[in-house]
């Protein structure tokens, strides 16, 4: 009995911490770290910077040059072919040349008719010799020793372009960090005019009982109760649009998170300006950074266009062993060879001048693209801190607005308790206080999308 108490007490206990667990809210701290692990696109692109650098070691490999081993296998009767596998083999003989013939005919070499004779004989086992089995095992090894610095610019470039893939994942990380924490303070903002929101449900339930109330004593006709219904029924329905908003977010940060989200612990719903001086926006702005790098890729370009003016020069050393069974008498039958060779290109017709001076307009080019993308990133931040401002300034009206709607909401209510004033003059009223929270909240959001686009040009940062 005391097993089964203590077994029922753990079990409790384990429910209890699981009840726990998924009741816990996900902020939005731990969103962005689950983001930066879990996130496909963000996966994505890492691989991408896997695969840069592993280009790079393709590239630069090339100073080692390579070493290949080759094993051939031929059998042939062709006279050619058999006389130089043997010769390959080192054990061709005078017999191979059919001197057993001649030495026969040594006879008759005293007089003209048989040396022209001796002379014409065609040696049959030169001629027609039995098939042979052929097996050459070969090292060969080649190094480029200068190549007018043409591999080691290809290597720059792959480094250029490993540096760009790791720019292009933070783009992504960036991008990823500025819609996650969008979504979290959309919440946040969804929340809280649901809040106020409830708030008005609730004025209303009382303004529709007090209504009932009056129409029992005559006070009120029934046109009012049916006004209020239906403003009850478009706040309700203005609820029921801002859960399926809340419903779209929550779809969208599971997929942000590549995880099931259905709880998350909004920030407030003022979100501070970051402290970031422009001069800081454009040294930390990855479309920038990126322009830069082509740039340097652009620099090497004109380096390997240059190579062409250079000579080429190669060493190779070969080591093999033939014979007719596979390594027979390897160590008697190797062979070696070693060799350079240079290449130098004299003239083709002014193309490799042609090609340089394209590889230097390239440069100018992008040395343009970055002078532009310098001026289009402090653009956008001027636009962006003046939307800001502007958007600061409709908040600081629309909060003054509000707290008039509600003051001039309640007034009308006690007037129309007093019947100073129309039903249909206090929904209007609440119209307008509807209103307001709306544009407040449509301001709010577009402050703090602008705020967060600021922060995405700078790399993220907020200080």
């Amino acid at each position: 009995m005391k097993r089964l108490v203590s077994i029922l007490l753990f079990s409790a206990l384990i429910l209890n911490a699981s009840n726990v667990n998924n009741s816990t809210s996900l902020t939005l701290d731990e969103a962005l770290k689950i983001l930066k692990t879990n996130n496909l696109e963000i996966k994505t692109a890492s691989f991408d910077v896997q695969a840069a650098k592993e280009q790079t070691n393709t590239v630069s490999g090339s100073h080692w040059g390579k070493l290949d081993f080759m094993q051939d296998y031929a059998n042939s009767n062709d006279a050619g072919n058999v006389f130089g596998f043997k010769l390959t083999s080192r054990e061709a003989s005078f017999g191979d040349f059919g001197f057993d013939e001649f030495l026969s005919q040594m006879g008759s070499i005293g007089t003209p008719a048989g040396q022209q004779a001796l002379l014409a004989t065609q040696p049959d086992k030169l001629n027609y010799p039995d098939a042979r089995n052929f097996f050459q095992s070969k090292l060969k090894y080649e190094i480029p020793l200068f190549t007018g610095f043409q591999i080691s610019s290809y290597v720059d470039i792959m480094k250029s372009m490993t540096k760009m893939k790791k720019l292009e994942k933070s783009q992504v990380i960036n991008e990823k960090i500025y819609q996650i924490r969008k979504s979290f303070y959309d919440m946040a903002l969804l929340r809280n005019s649901t809040n106020n929101l409830n708030k008005i449900l609730t004025n209303i339930d009382t303004l529709e009982n007090m209504t009932e109330k009056m129409i029992e004593v005559g006070y009120a006709k029934k046109v009012d109760l049916l006004e209020v219904q239906a403003k009850k029924g478009n706040v309700k329905r203005l609820l029921l649009q801002m859960d399926s908003n809340q419903k779209l977010l929550y779809h969208y940060i599971s997929f942000l998170l590549n995880e099931k989200v259905t709880n998350i612990s909004t920030p407030d719903t003022d979100v501070q300006m970051p402290s970031l001086s422009d001069k800081e926006v454009l040294s930390k702005n990855l479309d920038i950074k990126r322009a830069i790098t082509g740039l340097e890729v652009r620099k090497s370009m004109v380096d390997v266009s240059k190579s062409s003016y250079y000579p080429m020069v190669g060493a190779f050393g070969e080591l093999s062993t033939a014979d007719d069974s596979f390594l027979g008498d390897a160590s008697d039958h190797q062979a070696y060879t070693v060799g350079a060779r240079l290449t130098w290109n004299i003239f083709n017709g002014g193309i490799d001048s042609a090609k340089v001076e394209k590889s230097r307009i390239e440069q100018m080019k992008t040395k343009t693209q970055v002078l532009l993308a310098k001026k289009g990133i402090a653009l956008k931040v001027s636009k962006i801190r003046t939307e800001i401002n502007t958007y600061d300034s409709q908040i600081s009206s629309l909060e003054k607005e509000l707290k008039l709607a509600d003051a001039i909401y309640k007034n009308y209510e006690g007037r129309y308790r007093e019947k100073l004033s129309s039903m249909s003059d206090v929904i209007i009223k609440q119209s307008e206080q509807i209103q307001k929270i709306l544009e407040l909240q449509m301001a709010q959001n577009k402050r703090n999308e602008r705020i967060f686009a600021l922060e995405k040009l700078a790399n993220g940062e907020n200080k």
